[in-house]
């Protein structure tokens, strides 16, 4: 498979551009997403011009609006970031990507919770960093995260099934594809959107539906903006059951009394959270394949990421 195109910190990858001359490399990042991903390293603070190694910055003033200052010599280097950023958007918005990593904590490029010191010293953590906050901006529907959240196994599971979600799309528009192939992209989505959002869901249909006649590119550029939005809300163990119980009907007439009981016996056991969801859901898999189950065959949901990334594989 082509690999996908994922900015990122650049002292994630292990490149010395911190303030201090070193680098916050992550293994995970590079070693087990490098095998999917294609890195497009990004430090602002560099890039716009700052020395390596160099003078320490924070964020100061209004959490909604701060101020980036060097913590010694208070130059305030925010009005030149931003002008910077501007420049690199345009340049980002031509590469093609399918979503962006953060160095958490910092300054410029904090997603959230980034300290913001007011005038007596005090930091509250309500900053986001100076070129994460107009990146997100500009870029609302492209699925971001920081190296720090990407520790938890839920967090991490949603972000890279938004990139992979986020990746067929792209696929489908460079397709320019038509009503039919819309209804289609829904249809095989479904279930993966039921485990976020039944909401969503229920508002993605009515839209493909489409009963108001839209034109096509208004209906997909709507419909998109609510799909990701749907999946960045966390897919539940209740919702995940949900759907593991919606598949196990597919299969009511077909299995054996042991077979269902067995099912039902490994959903009760993900849903009390003693088992974990890759179990419940290798075994439906089984039956989609030995019964030849045409609509679950077609489910993103049973095959959304690569199995090699473990990502239902955590208690």
């Amino acid at each position: 498979m082509e690999k996908i195109w994922i900015g990122i910190s650049a002292c994630l990858l292990g490149q010395n551009v911190r303030y201090d001359g070193g680098h916050q490399h992550d293994r995970y990042i590079t070693d087990t997403l490098g095998r999917w991903f294609e890195w497009v390293p990004v430090c602002p603070e560099v890039e716009y011009g700052l020395p390596i190694p160099r003078e320490s910055m924070r964020l100061v003033g209004d959490p909604e609006a701060p101020r980036l200052v060097t913590i010694r010599t208070r130059i305030d280097h925010t009005d030149g970031m931003l002008a910077w950023a501007e420049k690199r958007l345009e340049a980002l918005a031509a590469e093609d990507l399918c979503g962006f990593i953060f160095k958490s904590r910092s300054p410029s490029s904090g997603m959230a919770a980034v300290k913001v010191y007011g005038e007596t010293g005090m930091a509250v953590k309500k900053g986001v960093g100076i070129f994460a906050g107009v990146f997100m901006k500009r870029f609302p529907l492209l699925p971001v995260e920081e190296d720090g959240r990407l520790n938890d196994p839920l967090l991490r599971e949603n972000f890279i099934e938004r990139i992979f979600v986020y990746r067929r799309w792209r696929e489908l528009e460079r397709r320019d594809g038509g009503m039919k192939e819309l209804v289609a992209f829904h249809a095989e989505h479904k279930l993966l959107i039921l485990s976020h959002s039944p909401k969503h869901l229920t508002a993605l249909g009515r839209l493909v539906a489409n009963p108001d006649r839209m034109k096509l590119r208004a209906l997909r550029e709507v419909y998109f903006r609510n799909l990701m939005e749907g999946l960045r809300l966390t897919a539940t163990t209740a919702k995940q059951t949900n759907v593991l119980e919606h598949m196990a009907g597919y299969f009511k007439k077909r299995l054996t009394p042991d077979e269902k009981k067995e099912l039902g016996e490994v959903i009760g056991l993900y849903r009390r959270g003693l088992l974990p969801l890759i179990v419940p859901v290798t075994l439906i898999a089984h039956y989609v394949r030995l019964y030849d189950e045409p609509y679950l065959q077609k489910q993103i949901y049973l095959h959304p990421h690569p199995s090699e990334l473990m990502l239902r594989n955590h208690g």
